[in-house]
């Protein structure tokens, strides 16, 4: 067991951590309530909403009325996943506003990681082509990733299916609940929880970037995304970082609708079979992505440092961002 004694950094790091704690007085280890955050409203979400579904709705989904199937998705990210946020705020700790994360930013904060955004959502679409090309040769090379990339398929054309149903739109009022269901629902809900009550309490007693990393991690795994796990880690991380470094949940909420909102247009403006593909057939721009790729993770990683350095001048603030620990 390392000896953190003679280590000023750590055991300031540590004071820190007990500082803020001790002011929130929570009920409970902080680490251990978010964990039983995930798990409990994990269960209540995916389960509980599940049978809500089929008590509603019966067996036979696809002949449901799509805009009642919405209403309740939408009802079921309130009631199951924000409520229970703040719920378990209100009961561990003392300052609901703290652990949420209350505070409006400036607009230059919201410019920011705005930009950030911009230039992460085309990397991770780099990263996809790259990921499912290599999944699809694997599979030509291994019966065994063969096997793998068929359930991958499996469960990518339920989740296209569902995904597809929810988008499609007959007229604008339809439009306009997808909008609400899709981006504007789950970018509240969602960042309450997750960037709010899950991330803030593994804060209180982890490093920012651990705590991000498993917040982001659960985040991915919520989605039940397969081909999307990673890159929907990387946006949670990003969500996080922005949420960490502004100390506010309004920026990742707008970096969340914003993500979503862009998907709702270009599936519109595109159609699924463009949004949605994800097999890949090589036409020799395997290459080209693999260089756009690296090239956007340069901007981006420069990006990262430059925020990092000057965002108290971006804040208006002098703020010690030394916490923020690699």
């Amino acid at each position: 067991m390392e000896d953190n004694s003679n280590n000023p950094d750590q055991n300031s790091s540590n004071k820190e951590q007990d500082e803020r704690t001790s002011k929130l007085n929570p009920t409970m280890p902080p680490v251990r309530a978010a964990f039983l955050a995930v798990i409990g409203v994990f269960i209540l979400y995916q389960f509980g909403g599940g049978i809500l579904m089929l008590l509603i709705f019966g067996l036979d989904l696809e002949n449901a009325d799509m805009n009642a199937v919405r209403l309740l998705t939408m009802g079921g990210q309130i009631l199951l996943i924000l409520f229970p946020a703040l719920w378990l705020a209100k009961s561990i700790y003392e300052d609901v506003s703290t652990i949420i994360r209350v505070r409006v930013p400036n607009w230059k904060e919201f410019a920011v990681f705005t930009i950030g955004l911009i230039i992460l959502v085309p990397l991770l679409q780099n990263y996809l082509y790259i990921q499912n090309f290599l999944i699809s040769k694997l599979a030509e090379l291994s019966p065994f990733f063969s096997d793998i990339k068929y359930l991958l398929d499996e469960a990518d054309k339920y989740i296209e299916k569902t995904y597809t149903d929810i988008l499609v739109a007959n007229n604008f009022i339809e439009l306009i609940l997808i909008v609400f269901v899709v981006a504007i629902t789950p970018s509240i809900c969602e960042e309450v929880f997750f960037r709010g009550f899950v991330q803030k309490s593994f804060e209180l007693q982890m490093r920012p970037w651990l705590a991000i990393f498993i917040t982001s991690a659960f985040f991915a795994l919520y989605h039940f995304n397969p081909y999307g796990l990673l890159a929907l880690g990387a946006l949670g991380v990003y969500f996080g970082f922005s949420a960490y470094l502004s100390n506010s949940i309004f920026i990742p909420m707008v970096l969340h609708f914003i993500n979503n909102f862009s998907q709702v247009m270009i599936f519109h403006l595109f159609g699924a079979e463009d949004f949605l593909e994800t097999d890949i057939i090589y036409d020799g721009a395997f290459e080209s992505q693999i260089i756009s790729f690296l090239l956007l993770l340069i901007l981006f990683s420069t990006f990262i440092y430059y925020v990092k350095k000057h965002y108290p001048t971006i804040k208006g603030e002098k703020d010690d961002l030394s916490k923020l620990r690699s």
